[in-house]
């Protein structure tokens, strides 16, 4: 079966006539019913029903008549693309992320994209959450890697949760809960916890109180902070306990140790994008980054 067995079979289906639809292709009449005999043999399926008045569609012929439209429409946007790409219509891709997290992902689907999209160039902006929020919300960013999906939702931002982390406690060093192997949750309630600010992390002080209050305690939380290392920082100067997300673990520090906790807290990884934002370029790279992440869950 190929695209023009589908351009003729739904020429005959919407004019309900061979003869109209062969004006309308260019093609013989006798070439035409040939065309669509050889359609009806390879599906097995009677498509159209043919009197020498009439042209119906059968059943058969009504359903597969939806599918054909969307195939060729399909393929018709993908020729588009391609065009675009080649003409060089499809500018530059902006990309945020936070440089402490999503270092698994963002590697493995720039190189995905540029064999896909070799003419293609990407700008990375290194920005908190917050940032990217506003760059997206002023346009400047056409994705951003934002992490929480709450605070996307609250801003009307289109997003996909793409992974899904494994969250430690980042404790002094000189902390009796750092000799042991893993930390229930419930422990650290003594504890003053540090958080990060609103404006760098829309939605993390709600995420930490949720998380917390799920193992009957409300954080006390001393200090908001706008960056994973002030907050390790804060931590190494015994000012109090931290929960991150395990990628965070690679600023290590002489004086905090990283606890697995009990029960197992996740933290998600989401992507957003502003909903106009119909660059084919984006949505080939949301597409890219949603894979790319089920492959490392």
């Amino acid at each position: 079966m190929e695209l023009r067995h589908l351009r003729y079979f739904v020429s005959v289906a919407e004019a309900l006539s061979f003869t109209k639809a062969a004006q309308k292709l260019h093609t013989a009449q006798p070439s035409l019913t040939r065309q669509i005999k050889d359609l009806e043999e390879e599906l097995g399926v009677r498509l159209l029903n043919r009197t020498k008045q009439l042209v119906t569609l059968t059943d058969e012929g009504r359903s597969f008549l939806a599918d054909a439209k969307r195939l060729l429409a399909l393929a018709a946007q993908t020729v588009e693309s391609v065009r675009r790409l080649h003409s060089g219509e499809i500018r530059a891709l902006n990309v945020g992320y936070v440089s402490n997290l999503f270092y698994d992902l963002l590697p493995k689907t720039l190189a995905s994209f540029h064999q896909s999209f070799p003419t293609v160039s990407v700008n990375l902006f290194d920005l908190s959450c917050g940032e990217q929020f506003r760059a997206l919300e002023d346009g400047k960013l056409d994705l951003g890697f934002v992490g929480l999906h709450e605070p996307i939702a609250l801003r009307g931002l289109e997003f996909r949760t793409i992974a899904s982390y494994k969250t430690v406690a980042a404790l002094p060093k000189d902390n009796p809960l750092a000799g042991k192997i893993t930390v229930e949750l419930k422990s650290l309630a003594p504890l003053f916890f540090i958080g990060m600010s609103e404006a760098s992390y829309p939605g993390y002080r709600e995420w930490l109180t949720e998380t917390c209050e799920r193992a009957a305690f409300t954080p006390k939380v001393l200090q908001d902070v706008d960056l994973e290392r002030a907050m390790i920082h804060a931590v190494a100067a015994g000012l109090g306990v931290a929960l991150v997300p395990e990628q965070v673990k690679k600023l290590d520090h002489e004086k905090v140790v990283f606890r697995s906790l009990t029960p197992t807290v996740q933290t998600e990884g989401c992507v957003a994008w502003r909903t106009e934002n119909v660059s084919d370029a984006l949505q080939a790279y949301v597409q890219i980054v949603e894979q790319t992440g089920r492959s490392i869950r």
